[in-house]
């Protein structure tokens, strides 16, 4: 079943079945009789509601049959299985109540090593011998919850997967926070690696191509290439234009010079006054 949906399962029809057919629990523990799937067909498969549980969805189904359920009425004997969030949990439809079922569905291969049948189970790093006493399935995967066969209740159980490895040290039954912790199990946060700052190279192709058009043509170097355009102006050097009237007092000067004649007196100041700064 895919998460967040539920199935009914119903008792196959056949003589060799109608001993477990419409007969209450205490009634199968009464002749060692085993609710085993095998022993079920499935009859219906619908989405669950987000408020949904084991009794709103069989109050649900006796007040109407849904069109597509295969088989008869929701009777004693059925077994509704849910899957929440990928959590998957089985119940027996008994006359008052629905009793919860340990082992309905299996997983387990040949290669396993844990199933509902375990006993005298060695658990490393724990005394005494265990046995399973529930189990459920998270994320299509199965656990067992063990109990110590030498201190039964006196001793905290354990949670394992299909193969003999604790997954939650000290558990009493399968809570939210045992579930939490068998999904830390089965889906591990990956440490993330330390941050390493950006060269000024790396800033400046991913600061887009407008940025390093302009950065590139006005920052001094790579290390101001940051998406910023906040390098220190270049120094420029004086430029300023020499006076006009400058030039011709000085070429007047010249001129005289060359021909022998006295320089004008404010020329001459001029050019001291010149030679002075």
């Amino acid at each position: 079943m895919n998460i967040n949906q539920f199935a009914v399962y119903q008792v196959k029809m056949g003589a060799e079945f109608r001993t477990l057919r419409f007969r209450p629990y205490a009634e199968l523990e009464k002749n060692h009789q085993r609710v085993d799937v095998s022993n079920y067909e499935q009859v219906y498969l619908s989405q669950t509601a987000p408020d949904d549980s084991a009794q709103t969805i069989r109050k649900r189904l006796e007040d109407k049959l849904p069109g597509s359920l295969k088989g008869h009425s929701i009777s004693v004997s059925d077994v509704i299985v849910m899957n929440k969030a990928g959590v998957v949990s089985a119940y027996y439809v008994d006359k008052d109540k629905l009793i919860a079922l340990a082992g309905f569905l299996r997983l387990n291969s040949s290669g396993t090593s844990v199933s509902m049948e375990t006993k005298g189970f060695k658990i490393e790093g724990k005394p005494g011998t265990w046995l399973a006493c529930d189990d459920t399935i998270v994320d299509g995967k199965q656990f067992f919850l063990m109990q110590n066969e030498q201190m039964k209740n006196s001793a905290a159980c354990a949670i394992v997967n299909d193969v003999g490895k604790v997954v939650v040290d000290e558990a009493d039954k399968f809570s939210e926070s045992a579930i939490q912790q068998i999904r830390e199990f089965l889906h591990p946060t990956l440490p993330q690696p330390p941050h390493q700052p950006k060269e000024n190279w790396q800033r400046y192709y991913e600061n887009g191509e407008y940025v390093r058009t302009v950065e590139g043509s006005e920052e001094q170097n790579y290390s101001f290439v940051d998406g910023n355009k906040n390098n220190p102006k270049r120094s420029k050097k004086n430029n300023k234009r020499p006076s006009v009237l400058k030039k011709l007092h000085d070429k007047q000067a010249e001129i005289a010079r060359r021909n022998g004649k006295a320089v004008p007196q404010a020329m001459m100041e001029q050019e001291a006054e010149r030679k002075r700064k």
